[in-house]
């Protein structure tokens, strides 16, 4: 189907390109359109345009002394070229989905075979030959091979070469594993193999999450397998010597440790093969890709955002006891802005996860279920736990399981919780984070209302404000170059009316603050209000700071600040880092009641940007 539908955009594309064409047969006597393609795990080129559409490797012909016209479309299968080396004719070379090249020449004035070929993958099948005037048919495959000896000096080995691997974490990593033979053991371990032979590559889920392997230089990639147990597996022929790297391309996978070597022959690429292809190993941050169109918006896609009410009661003045937590890691489509939607992960279907309230002396008992759809391996990290990982260690937990640990509250404060599973700056950018509240001994002093707004940052694929259904972007995440900051994980979430806060004048109001980030701190300000009091640093046993303006909030950490409404009106918060208002990072708290013209009396003004 996905060729079918590659075909059709083809011969629009090709039509468009016709058309456009100045006609003057005087000039070009027979054009010919063709496409890249894969078929049986094999490059090829594929016809496209009158008598050689749909045709494999399709044979041109072509009058003596004719000159013609070839068009190259890029379906998006790496980089391509096409080179007709007997007349030293070569087009540019195209690497983008669409992208097209051409080349224009006057055949021989003879009757002869010439071959064509694509300069990178010729031996992986794309090659053919163009007719010239009258000769018998030669087989592509035939004049292949000669390419082959040619370019190695040599015939191929022509062995098949077996691997197993399998998905795993480790030592805060996802990795492969070998299974079987030299590499049984090894955490990614080196793949070896020969020009010209056979790669067959089995990939294991050992633990449940999605997978797949892609081997770089070669274009050569699994399918996604997912669940236990289950696998998949892949071939494809290496046409060049060299050292490569083989990876998981799951978002966020390759980061987290999934990455071994591909050794071809020697190890050493040589010259030409440098020049024309990427294919260098490493695991550096590299350079962020063009922006990567958007999909169409997801209608099913759901209301994220964290009500900033949704608070439990105050613990109130008892003993101490043991308290049952249920988190639920869940992964969604929800609204990031009007227009915009985005694949969330999430604790209980919300950014930020729900707010969880104990008092000090607290034994509590951490359920944590993976739903059964989910693609990622989850945990849970509690800040306010004493104990290895904070509770991660023992929550790794596969889709469709579900893990327990107990801790006890030792230390009273307002404190982070966050997912930490590999790569795991990227399961808190998708969401993944909330707080928890250590009230002290006789709990807190009482207000009028109370809120829970936390800070975070999206890397999306698009630019901020593309509208459709956005992805993830790893290496802007690991540039920490967000295109999205967030108050309760949408856009300008906390400013609309479903969402805004809302209280009285004269009401004393506690927000509870928190940055889930991963990477940013948070200079926390109320724009016409002044704190009365913060407890820096969430400290709830320190004397709070008192007539603050504004205040920071580092990942990973949390505050509470307090304040009493003396003036009606709309009250915006902010990251006081102001240019991050213009990524979607504002609310509004609604103060209503009567005038105190004692305090502030002014008329509004058109163009505050308040």
């Amino acid at each position: 189907m996905k060729s079918f539908k590659l075909l059709v955009s083809v011969l629009v594309l090709s039509a468009l390109l016709i058309s456009c064409a100045p006609s003057n047969p005087t000039t070009v006597n027979t054009e010919y359109i063709l496409t890249t393609d894969m078929r049986d795990g094999k490059f090829v080129f594929l016809g496209v345009n009158e008598n050689i559409n749909g045709a494999v490797n399709p044979a041109l012909r072509a009058k003596p002394g004719e000159k013609i016209t070839v068009i190259l479309v890029n379906s998006g299968h790496g980089k391509h070229d096409i080179v007709f080396p007997d007349l030293n004719v070569k087009s540019d070379t195209i690497d983008q989905q669409g992208e097209t090249t051409s080349v224009t020449f006057t055949v021989p004035d003879k009757d002869i075979a010439l071959t064509y070929r694509d300069s990178n993958h010729a031996k992986l099948g794309m090659s053919g030959v163009l007719l010239v005037g009258n000769v018998a048919m030669v087989e592509p495959a035939e004049l292949a091979n000669d390419y082959l000896v040619e370019m190695l000096g040599a015939e191929s080995t022509g062995e098949t070469v077996e691997y197993t691997l399998e998905s795993a974490l480790a030592n805060g990593q996802m990795i492969f594993v070998g299974k079987g033979g030299d590499i049984d053991g090894q955490t990614n371990p080196d793949l070896k193999a020969n020009v010209g032979d056979t790669v067959k590559v089995t990939l294991i889920s050992g633990e449940g999450a999605a997978h797949n392997v892609v081997f770089e230089g070669f274009n050569a990639r699994s399918e996604d397998v997912v669940g236990k147990g289950n696998s998949v597996a892949m071939e494809f022929s290496p046409d060049r010597e060299g050292t490569f790297a083989y990876i998981c391309d799951i978002p966020g996978h390759r980061q987290a440790g999934m990455e071994g070597k591909f050794i071809v022959g020697s190890g050493v690429a040589a010259a030409s093969a440098a020049e024309t292809s990427d294919t260098s190993y490493t695991s550096a941050v590299k350079t962020e890709n063009a922006s990567v169109p958007a999909g169409p918006a997801d209608a099913a896609a759901v209301d994220i955002v964290r009500d900033p009410t949704d608070i439990p009661a105050p613990i109130g003045n008892r003993g101490p006891e043991t308290l049952r937590v249920d988190l639920e890691t869940v992964e969604l489509s929800g609204q990031l802005a009007d227009g915009t939607t985005f694949n969330y992960w999430t604790f209980n279907g919300t950014v930020p996860g729900p707010f969880l309230r104990v008092r000090v002396g607290d034994t509590v008992e951490v359920h944590l279920k993976n739903l059964p759809d989910s693609m990622m391996a989850h945990s849970v990290d509690f800040h306010a736990t004493t104990g290895p990982g904070g509770g991660a260690v023992a929550t790794q937990t596969q889709p469709g399981g579900e893990t327990m640990f107990t801790f006890k509250a030792i230390n009273p404060g307002l404190y982070v919780y966050h997912c930490a599973t590999p790569m795991v700056a990227q399961h808190i950018a998708n969401g993944m984070y909330g707080l928890i509240l250590v009230e002290p001994e006789g709990g807190l002093p009482p207000v009028d209302r109370e809120f829970y707004v936390m800070q975070g940052e999206l890397y999306t694929a698009q630019p901020f404000g593309t509208s459709g259904d956005l992805t993830e972007d790893t290496t802007k995440l690991l540039n920490e170059n967000p295109e999205y900051f967030v108050f309760n994980g949408a856009s300008m979430a906390l400013a609309s009316d479903t969402h805004a806060l809302r209280a009285n004048v004269g009401e004393t109001v506690r927000i509870y603050f928190g940055v889930g980030g991963p990477n940013f701190t948070s200079s926390f300000h109320v724009i016409g209000e002044i704190f009365d009091r913060v407890y820096d640093q969430a400290s709830l046993t320190s004397p709070p700071l008192t007539d603050v303006q504004t205040t920071l909030v580092p990942p990973g950490g949390a505050t509470m600040v307090e304040f009493k409404l003396e003036v009606p009106g709309r009250y915006i918060l902010v990251d006081h880092a102001l240019s991050r208002l213009q990524r979607g990072l504002a609310g509004f708290l609604y103060a209503d009641g009567d005038p105190n013209l004692e305090i502030y009396n002014g008329e509004e003004t058109a163009g505050s940007g308040h």
